[in-house]
């Protein structure tokens, strides 16, 4: 299974959340079953949340990876709340992924602040989950490191 460690035997624990006011959560119900089914524990953290509630889930929840979707242009103002949020919160190893309507310039300055991925519509699902997969064994498990 992709989302199990060798070295630890447990599963990457993902949350999937819309911050903001964007209410299409197709997406994140066709992610919420691919991720399952490489073998994820899976989060819903559904949409409409604001980032301060996103933020509070992963703590509570003990994610691995926070996994953002938005289709309204307003991710640079939510994801990068949530990045901050994480970090003032002492959450800075959780992996965060981003997707939805993501103009390429606004990658960067994305990136800039750890949210990687920044997937489109379309992206094949097993690369959505490769990237994750690689973000976690590296950086929140430290494997191969």
């Amino acid at each position: 299974m992709w989302g199990m460690s060798e070295q630890r035997q447990r599963r990457i624990r993902i949350l999937l959340a819309k911050p903001g006011l964007d209410g299409h959560d197709r997406g994140l119900l066709i992610l919420a079953r691919a991720f399952r089914d490489a073998g994820f524990e899976v989060v819903y953290g559904g949409i409409l949340r604001s980032p301060e509630e996103v933020v509070e889930i992963a703590i509570q929840e003990d994610v691995d990876v926070v996994a953002l979707s938005l289709h309204n242009a307003d991710h640079i103002p939510n994801f990068i709340k949530v990045a901050r949020l994480l970090r003032e919160r002492g959450a800075k190893d959780v992996v965060i992924v981003g997707g939805g309507i993501i103009p390429p310039e606004d990658k960067p300055i994305l990136e800039k602040e750890g949210i990687t991925g920044n997937f489109g519509p379309g992206t094949p699902l097993n690369v959505i989950i490769q990237h994750i997969v690689d973000r976690v064994r590296k950086e929140r498990w430290k494997e191969g490191t």
